[in-house]
């Protein structure tokens, strides 16, 4: 919440006690022992956490006098001040802060502060930060009220920080990505592989976890959310419902295994257990499973084999047409719980749509 600036502040002002007879029109110049013994301008920056003006190998401060009488003061100093960020959009966030320049014993009354030459009174040269891209530089000045002293005159100097995204993209972004995709992987291993898949999606939720603690602990602790929280906590939340689909899997399938036990379908001499855990050990064609039962099968080539003897011959259907029955809900369940592999055939294409689905609302909310 602040920044740190090394900048020259020079001062200009206009004293006709100073003033001297020069044939030459030529100005002298003092170091800082001189500043002691004559007014100076009591300028200092508001919201300054700290500050402090450089005295390697001298102090860093000139004056300059001008036969006439103008003045130039000019001192090199570095301050660290505050600057009010907003992280909800973090990293894709851009940061309006401003370094405040204001008297602090003269009102306006007495002291008058202002630009000499506008915006172009900020010289700076080519400034390249490691974090940030300075999008605009511009002065400004304005007034500052308090209720015990009055008006004050108050100059700023804004500027416009927009921050580099491709580190936290190398840092947080892709690691993230390749953590969800990796966890899809178990989508296309043996539902009956149980080490293998169980192994793969813990690795997965702990690697994110890992994430998630390294950029916490390196943020600002704020109390409101992130951009890159939403990203990290849904990219987990992707992780995660990979491992409760493998759950539901692995819980169909022995629901399955242990109806077709109690139907005969089994020998009794199948170990279930040794199934579950070991890959290659039992396979769907070694259950016998049925296929869908379809309503066009039970129906014969004769319309008349298919009719109650009871239909007269205007009730019995027109030949060609199929009669469907809507399934229930318990049905629907037991189809799944029947045919678990389903779950895996549809996550293979749910979780990448849903995946890119959020990454496409994502950027283009963010950035």
């Amino acid at each position: 919440m602040d920044f740190t600036m090394t900048l020259y502040l020079r001062h200009y002002w206009k004293d006709e006690r100073l003033a001297f007879p020069s044939r030459t029109n030529q100005s002298r110049t003092f170091d800082s022992r001189l500043v002691k013994k004559i007014w100076v301008p009591d300028v200092f920056f508001v919201h300054s956490k700290r500050s402090f003006i450089h005295d390697t190998t001298m102090e860093n401060i000139m004056l300059r006098v001008y036969p006439d009488g103008n003045i130039l003061y000019s001192v090199r100093v570095t301050v660290t001040s505050l600057c009010s960020m907003d992280f909800s959009s973090f990293p894709l966030d851009t940061q309006n802060c401003s370094l405040e320049l204001e008297s602090y014993a003269y009102n306006e009354n007495d002291l008058m502060l202002y630009w000499k030459n506008g915006n172009d009174s900020l010289r700076t040269d080519e400034i390249v930060l490691s974090q940030f891209f300075i999008e605009h530089f511009h002065a400004s000045s304005g007034l500052a009220f308090y209720s015990s002293t009055g008006w004050y005159n108050r100059l700023f100097i804004n500027f416009i920080l927009q921050r580099h995204i491709f580190f936290f993209m190398l840092q947080t972004y892709f690691p993230t990505m390749l953590m969800v995709v990796l966890s899809w992987v178990s989508f296309w291993i043996d539902r009956r592989a149980v080490p293998a898949r169980v192994s793969l999606g813990m690795t997965t939720v702990l690697t994110m976890s890992t994430i998630i603690t390294g950029v916490s602990s390196s943020m600002p602790q704020v109390s409101y959310v992130k951009a890159v929280d939403i990203y990290l906590w849904t990219s987990f939340l992707f992780v995660f419902l990979s491992v409760i689909e493998y759950a539901a899997v692995n819980y169909c399938t022995t629901l399955e295994e242990t109806r077709k036990m109690k139907r005969g379908k089994i020998p009794s001499t199948f170990n279930a257990s040794q199934a579950m855990a070991f890959d290659g050990c039992f396979h769907d064609n070694d259950m016998e499973l049925t296929p869908f039962s379809r309503a066009a099968a039970s129906l014969t080539s004769d319309p008349r084999a298919a009719a109650p003897e009871s239909l007269s011959s205007d009730a019995r259907p027109p030949e060609g047409t199929r009669l469907r029955r809507q399934r229930s809900v318990r049905e629907n369940v037991d189809l799944f719980v029947s045919n678990s592999y389903v779950i895996d055939s549809y996550s293979r294409l749910a979780f990448p749509l849903s995946y890119l689905l959020f990454n496409t609302i994502y950027w283009s909310l963010y950035s």
